[in-house]
């Protein structure tokens, strides 16, 4: 009978087996599996072999996919059966038409960071959640199940930022330790690049949308631009006389949005480095800018008293016209990132605003908060239509999940269930493009990272 394990694989498996009956102490079935698999030149002396501890990891993964496939074949059965009520079809239309707002409880929260959550981020397509901390790890979560796959260690003091690429074949993150590291998501999660060049703490690192560059922000007071594929440093933009909290690019990697200790945002054109606008009215330091994506604009211009531009006006759908900025004066602001007008300031926290998120239907804005709650603010009027009681410490960061599901799930623009595309269209058919996954996740100095869904 052939088998089904390659020559290396059987070695392998070997030599795992072997290293697990030494460390058991079975040492008669040691001895004769060394003479029946004919290695006996094998040595355990080597802590770091592929082999050590392999036989038991396999084993526990096992036992986790088990119970995730029993996990997901109950919830199958239970949308079986929710698809089947005859209750079903009354209440659908009514149920579909309102956007996800998180409620309390929380699905899961997340324990085993030593320290404050610095950042959290979503995988594009995997079940995973990405949260930086204090604690100088990063720690990889199956955002579904709840449960931790890896710490990720290499950096030597608190990290700042992770952030996946678009396709989620790599992850950066940043930290005070003066680095950007690059990880590979499909090798193990191993640290492939280490990036050098800021002179301070780097507080803030995305990946622009082709995901061939980095945009990274530190303390001093400069913002660099990394070649991915190289690792070398290609830009630096100077402008802010502060630290640099953050720094964000446009959907279409056109322009970034940055913040800093100086109360100032500021609009970079991302092909030369200058500065296309400076954002002030804030009477704090800035810990966090966004902008706000397409389908957004149409309660924008609502909430502003704005005109619609004309059918066929690439304003209509350009990114980049609008952006959000949060500061430790408690209050929001929305600007017109064109003309650098202040369109509107939310007030309600009663503490520092830490992190911003658009909702994907485009009708809300979401801002996480020191005073340890999450504000959902409807950007047609401008009001706090929910506050929640997120936390038990400062609330520091805030992530909306990014896998489109439904429809084509290639369509950079993703629309929630059948709201406005950008322009102001509807969507002619419920459910026939794709949409965000409704999912968030929220991180905090109680050491907790928490995740929200339906």
């Amino acid at each position: 009978m052939s088998s089904l394990l390659s020559e290396r694989q059987k070695d392998e498996l070997h030599k795992s087996m072997l290293s697990y009956l030494h460390s058991a102490g079975l040492h008669d079935s040691y001895e004769a599996l060394k003479r029946e698999t004919d290695n006996e030149e094998f040595q355990v002396d080597d802590p770091k072999a592929r082999w050590v501890g392999l036989l038991e990891k396999k084993w526990t993964s096992v036992i986790r996919l088990q119970k995730k496939i029993m996990d997901l074949e109950s919830r199958n059965a239970s949308l079986l059966a929710e698809l089947a009520s005859p209750h079903r079809a009354s209440s659908s239309s009514s149920s579909t038409s309102t956007p996800f707002i998180p409620r309390v409880p929380a699905r899961h929260t997340l324990t085993s960071h030593r320290a404050p959550i610095t950042k959290v981020a979503f995988h594009p397509t995997w079940t995973v959640l990405a949260s930086a901390s204090e604690d100088s790890t990063v720690k990889i979560w199956d955002w579904e199940s709840g449960e931790m796959e890896r710490t990720l260690k290499g950096h030597t003091k608190s990290v700042g930022d992770v952030d996946f690429d678009p396709k989620g074949g790599l992850m950066v993150t940043c930290s005070s330790d003066l680095t950007i590291k690059l990880w590979d998501t499909s090798n193990e999660y191993t640290n492939v690049k280490t990036l050098h060049g800021h002179d301070h703490s780097v507080s803030s690192v995305r990946f622009t949308p082709d995901g061939e560059k980095l945009v990274s922000a530190s303390r001093d007071k400069t913002i660099k631009v990394w070649e991915v594929a190289s690792g070398y440093c290609v830009k630096t933009f100077t402008g802010h006389s502060e630290w640099v909290r953050g720094v964000v690019p446009s959907d279409d990697g056109k322009w970034l949005v940055s913040c800093s200790n100086d109360q100032s945002s500021r609009i970079w054109d991302f092909s030369n480095g200058e500065t296309k606008m400076e954002l002030r009215g804030h009477e704090h330091v800035l810990e966090c800018a966004i902008f706000a994506p397409v389908n957004c604009y149409p309660a924008i211009r609502e909430l502003a008293g704005l005109a619609n531009p004309p059918a066929g006006d690439s304003r209509a759908k350009s990114p980049g016209a609008f952006v959000a900025t949060g500061s430790r004066d408690k209050s929001i602001k929305l600007w017109d990132a064109i003309s650098g007008q202040c369109l509107r300031t939310f007030v309600g926290h009663d503490n520092w605003i830490r992190a911003l998120v658009f909702h994907p239907s485009g009708k809300y804005l979401l801002s996480a908060s020191d005073d340890k709650t999450i504000k959902i603010w409807d950007l047609a009027n401008g009001r706090c239509t929910k506050t929640i009681d997120a936390h038990g410490h400062f609330v520091t960061s805030m992530s909306w999940g990014r896998a489109l599901i439904g429809g084509n799930s290639t369509n950079s623009e993703p629309v929630v269930n059948g709201d406005s595309l950008p322009g102001g269209k509807k969507k002619e058919e419920e459910g026939s493009g794709p949409r965000r996954i409704n999912v968030l996740a929220t991180g905090s100095v109680d050491q907790t990272v928490k995740i929200w869904t339906p």
